[in-house]
C-alpha cells in the first residue's frame, strides 16, 4: 500500500464549487475527502447498498435527512447514513466545509437521485 494525499492523487469536482478527492477505492470500502463552498447543496439521493459515514473536518456540514430533519455536524463530529435512507448534504455556514466520506461498498453505481 502507497501513502495518499490530496497532493498525490486526482482532484475531481461535483456540483458547484463542491471538490472530492477520492483517497482509497476498493471493491469493499470507499473513502474521501470533500470540499463544499459556502451555501452549496446536493441533490436529494439514496444509495440502495451502500452505508455511508460523514466526519467533518472543518466547518459546518448540514445532513438532511429523509425523517425530515437536519442534522448539523461540526468539526469533530460525524454521522452515519443506512443503506436505503434518502439525504442530502449542504453547506449551511458562510466558510467552506471539509468532510470524510466513508462508503461501504462505494457507491459508484448505487446512486439514485430523487430530485
Amino acid at each position: 500500500m502507497d501513502k495518499v494525499s490530496r497532493r498525490s492523487i486526482v482532484h475531481e469536482t461535483w456540483g458547484v464549487d463542491c471538490s472530492a478527492w477520492r483517497l482509497l477505492t476498493r471493491p469493499d470500502l470507499a473513502v474521501a475527502e470533500e470540499a463544499m463552498a459556502p451555501g452549496t447543496t446536493e441533490k436529494c439521493h439514496v444509495h440502495r447498498r451502500a452505508r455511508q459515514f460523514f466526519y467533518v473536518l472543518s466547518g459546518t456540514l448540514g445532513m438532511e435527512r429523509e425523517e425530515g430533519d437536519t442534522v448539523r455536524l461540526e468539526p469533530g463530529e460525524g454521522l452515519e447514513m443506512p443503506p436505503g435512507m434518502a439525504h442530502r448534504a449542504h453547506n449551511p455556514g458562510d466558510r467552506p466545509v471539509r468532510f470524510l466520506v466513508v462508503s461501504a461498498p462505494p457507491t459508484q453505481g448505487d446512486r439514485e437521485d430523487l430530485e
